[in-house]
């Protein structure tokens, strides 16, 4: 499930009926955006749902599609928009439930862009992340901590209980070899020592530092610590990971060493102009057919995401059935539950209600009556009490929930 993150300008104000008497009254007071939907204790606005359609057009631009094509992808896509920001939405508040804590692969995920950004002063890389996306620090590692969240309860929730045979895998793999035949290929991680002093002291100094790094990781230590604390690299963050490699793509001192290696295996440190590197093997590949073994994980890989996908869609079925969800006159949810009541209710048509004499000892006894209506369940109000819903206007430029869908401007995405 491609789960990726969206952003646009300033805060939104929401507004409901009391924002909507107080405009009647106040000329001055000027309602900004509509909520068209009510999720639990979270709204989705007309303006995320713009929004999100400008990212589907400049997504599908940047693939090259055109008019008249264009518009009718765009249409094709934004007619579940809503169902994304609602799936989104319960994901997010499922976590929460859950008590899910993703801080570390958030900062994770910042710490690599920063690194890759090479601003080390946290002020300027904060403007760094505004000018690239257009949100502020704060909304964006929140946006990147809803990814990880929607993720993380999919996976506990939904994945943990999908099985696939070996017999399957091995069927497909036999079935379909002609897929697993590949290039000579090695993948590596790096450590970086630099030379700050170009003098023979400072360039013996820095090849001692190097030598002793490979003498622990050698012994055992973990490859990708060692690249966090010491490798001035810019992989230095991602725990060293350079990528996958073909005879040919690396520098030939490095090339030399490293194709004539199996995994594990930790480098000299190579002298480079500007220091030492040292590297660690982590797969090579040889060229020809893929042993079944070293594709398993990648067929595996693709039986998973064809079995998730429906069952994903019964989950967010079922949080749908649990959850408080009203959704106004001329919007649709295209994976609505079925039977599911999500019927917008206004109370400023209600009518008020009859209240006895003898009822009020009673009522008296309700705990924060009109906080937590009758009904409630887990703190979720019921549809006769509702917040009352924002009078429509024209969208504010930043949504007051997180949206579903990715930006444009976005920075590449965590790896998992």
């Amino acid at each position: 499930m491609s789960l990726k993150i969206l952003f646009a300008g300033a805060l939104v104000v929401c507004s409901f009926s009391a924002t909507r008497l107080a405009a009647a009254d106040n000329p001055n007071v000027r309602v900004v955006e509509e909520i068209v939907a009510k999720v639990n204790n979270d709204i989705i606005t007309r303006g995320e749902l713009l929004k999100q359609r400008e990212y589907f057009r400049q997504e599908l631009m940047a693939q090259g599609v055109r008019e008249p094509k264009l518009t009718q992808q765009v249409e094709q896509r934004a007619a579940d928009a809503l169902r994304e920001q609602i799936d989104s939405l319960l994901l997010v508040q499922k976590g929460k439930d859950l008590a899910i804590n993703v801080d570390g692969e958030v900062n994770k995920y910042i710490a690599q862009i920063q690194s890759e950004s090479k601003i080390a002063e946290t002020d300027k890389f904060q403007a760094y992340v505004r000018e690239k996306t257009g949100e502020s620090f704060e909304d964006f590692k929140q946006q990147i901590r809803n990814k990880y969240l929607t993720q993380r309860v999919i996976g506990q929730e939904v994945g943990r209980n999908i099985t696939i045979p070996t017999a399957d895998l091995q069927k497909y793999y036999d079935e379909h070899k002609n897929e697993f035949i590949r290039e000579e290929m090695v993948l590596l991680r790096e450590i970086m020592i630099p030379i700050t002093d170009p003098s023979p002291a400072g360039i013996a100094a820095a090849e001692k530092k190097a030598k002793d790094i490979v003498a622990r990781a050698r012994k055992g230590e973990k490859f990708g610590e060692l690249a966090r604390q010491y490798s001035a690299a810019a992989t230095a963050q991602q725990d060293g990971e350079l990528g996958a490699f073909k005879p040919g793509d690396l520098k030939k001192e490095i090339g030399d060493i490293v194709f004539k290696q199996s995994k594990g295996y930790v480098t000299e440190p190579i002298r480079l102009p500007n220091g030492f590197e040292i590297m660690r093997v982590e797969e090579r590949y040889a060229a020809g057919q893929a042993a079944f073994d070293e594709v398993k994980e990648s067929i595996q890989g693709k039986f998973y995401e064809e079995k998730m996908a429906p069952k994903v869609r019964d989950y967010l079925t079922t949080l749908r059935v649990d959850a408080f969800l009203e959704i106004k006159p001329g919007f649709s949810d295209s994976g609505a539950a079925p039977g599911k009541d999500t019927t917008w209710k206004d109370p400023a048509q209600l009518k008020p209600e009859t209240v006895r004499k003898e009822d009020v000892s009673t009522r008296k006894k309700r705990k924060l009556l009109g906080v937590i209506p009758a009904g409630t369940k887990k703190g979720k109000p019921s549809s006769e009490t509702t917040p009352a819903p924002a009078a429509p206007a024209t969208p504010a430029a930043t949504p007051a929930t997180t949206p579903a869908t990715p930006p444009a401007t976005t920075p590449p995405a965590p790896q998992q």
